[in-house]
């Protein structure tokens, strides 16, 4: 098939299985990856494949920026200790310990059997950065706390710069036929120190020209030239592109988006990039169902269980001890989240990638290919079906049940004010004798004033739900505001000066919604910053 055919209907399975996790209520990844197998299985579709190069141009950049973008900096630093920690002195520990346990059952698995550690250690190197991206969009869902998703999603956009650059000096060690620590820790410092200069130069750049400019679509390209030109050139000077992307986004989202954008204009820039990354998603997860041939899994499912199992003992050691170690100090980690972000460490596209890298001629790599194809899949389908559950059993999906139950009281609410009407509809066009139709409405008015009492002292015991709910109504109001507006400009009630000042004016009101009560603070104390009031 051509490519662009190939794309089309690669899109079109992905809109398909977003329509159908909303019924299901299942991680979209998780049925990405679920339809990509079968897919696959099926030959229905000769995909493009996953390849370092589909990875690093298109995929990687897109997603590390966007993920970086949106997160607060502020957020990170205050919890800079846990995660520098988990992503860079972890994904250390985590390469050596998954290796070790892979490298004492070469003696008890037969197909294991001579296995080197060096290739133990190249896996390890593999599986070691963690992909959360179903866990994250999960998280924010169920309303996990804020910093939970911080540390899980801080982690992997650092553990992803970590573990390529340490997977590539393993494997160069490797091929050498020795491995110098002292080498591998100053390549590592230069290659991380270079990607963080390149990328916080890039962000900072972009940043002065986006204060420079006001023109949302400008703005837009500027972001994208961050992205993927922080990338290209920290590898160019031989760097780490993924850090020099991560560092690139939180420059442009902490401080070129506050400083340097109009409100009309970051909201344009934001739903671009929520729907680069929503598309970029949607690739990389069909592709690793795509990649995976079901066959060769069973015929290697006791190795692949075993790496699973070497891969998940890794993980809860580290943030085990990680835990443990932060426990006196303001960073502590309660325990039940250590039990989630163990299970939230997922592997995804750039494992694969990265097995799919290792040349011909290296020892083993078929086996380490189709061990990690299973790992991946196994995490992904596995942790990523069971995160929800595993929140509910720890109480860490704040404001579940009491969300559920004033749902339930809306909707029954409505329900009833439905069938008041479809009773004054009857009593209009005499369908059903009168009398009768008064024991109704009677009995309908009992049970709204009993749902109506149930759902105002819902609001009065439950604040969290009735903030959202005001929320929620304010931004509906203002999104009706800006409809009207843009009919207004259609029809030429007002002109497009007059269009574009009462926009910018609406668009701050929404991005004020969306502010933490810190952003808004820090928003108020700007010159010329306009106070919004809760009357507003």
């Amino acid at each position: 098939m051509h490519v662009e055919i190939v794309l089309l209907l690669l899109f079109a399975v992905a809109t398909a299985v977003a329509l159908l996790t909303i019924r299901l209520k299942v991680p979209y990844t998780v049925a990405l990856v679920v339809a990509g197998l079968g897919l696959g299985s099926l030959h229905l579709i000769e995909p493009i494949h996953l390849t370092q190069e589909l990875l690093y141009a298109v995929i990687l950049p897109g997603l590390l920026f966007e993920a970086a973008f949106h997160l607060n900096f502020h957020d990170f630093w205050q919890n800079r200790m846990a995660i520098s920690s988990l992503a860079i002195i972890g994904v250390v520990v985590s390469i050596l310990v998954t290796a070790s346990i892979l490298y004492s059952f070469t003696g008890i698995v037969a197909v294991l059997h001579g296995l080197p550690f060096s290739t133990a250690l190249v896996f390890g190197a593999i599986v070691a950065a963690s992909d959360p991206i179903a866990v994250v969009a999960l998280f924010k869902s169920v309303g996990a706390p804020k910093r939970l998703r911080v540390l899980v999603e801080g982690e992997s956009l650092l553990n992803d710069g970590t573990s390529l650059v340490l997977f590539t000096l393993i494997v160069a060690s490797v091929g050498g036929g020795a491995i110098s620590i002292p080498a591998v820790i100053q390549d590592f410092i230069r290659i991380v120190g270079l990607g963080l200069m390149v990328g916080t130069l890039c962000g900072v750049v972009i940043s002065w020209v986006i204060s420079r400019v006001d023109h949302p679509m400008i703005e837009i390209t500027l972001t994208t030239l961050a992205a993927y030109g922080s990338f290209v050139s920290a590898e160019l000077v031989h760097g780490s592109g993924v850090i020099a992307a991560v560092a690139a986004g939180m420059v442009c989202g902490n401080y070129g988006v506050r400083t340097g954008m109009s409100p009309t204009t970051r909201i344009a820039v934001e739903t671009f990039w929520e729907y680069a990354a929503f598309a970029l998603n949607s690739i990389v997860f069909l592709l690793i169902g795509f990649e995976v041939r079901i066959g060769s899994l069973f015929d290697l499912w006791l190795p692949i269980l075993v790496a699973y199992l070497a891969m998940t003992a890794a993980r809860m050691l580290l943030v085990g001890v990680i835990s443990l170690l932060l426990r006196p100090t303001r960073e502590s980690i309660p325990w039940s989240w250590s039990g989630v972000m163990v299970w939230a460490g997922m592997r995804g596209a750039l494992s694969m990638v990265l097995v799919l890298g290792l040349s011909n001629s290296f020892a083993s790599r078929e086996l380490l290919v189709t061990i990690t194809f299973g790992v991946v899949v196994l995490t992904i389908l596995l942790q990523g079906l069971t995160m929800a559950p595993l929140l509910r059993v720890l109480g860490i999906a704040s404001g579940g049940e009491e969300r559920f139950d004033y749902e339930v009281g809306r909707g029954a609410l409505v329900a009833i004010r439905s069938a008041m009407k479809e009773i004054d509809r009857m009593s209009h066009e005499f369908a059903v004798p009168p009398g009768i139709l008064e024991t109704l409405r009677y009995e309908y008015q009992q049970r709204q004033q009993e749902a109506e009492e149930k759902i105002q002292r819902m609001h009065v015991e439950k604040e969290a739900i009735r903030e959202e709910e005001l929320e929620a109504a304010r931004r509906h109001l203002l999104l009706s505001e800006k409809h009207a507006l843009i009919e207004d400009l259609r029809t030429g009630y007002i002109g497009q000066d007059a269009y574009e000042e009462l926009l910018r004016e609406v668009d701050s009101r929404l991005l004020h919604l969306e502010e933490t009560p810190e952003e808004r603070q820090e928003s108020a104390s700007r010159p010329g910053h306009r106070h919004h009031s809760e009357d507003d």
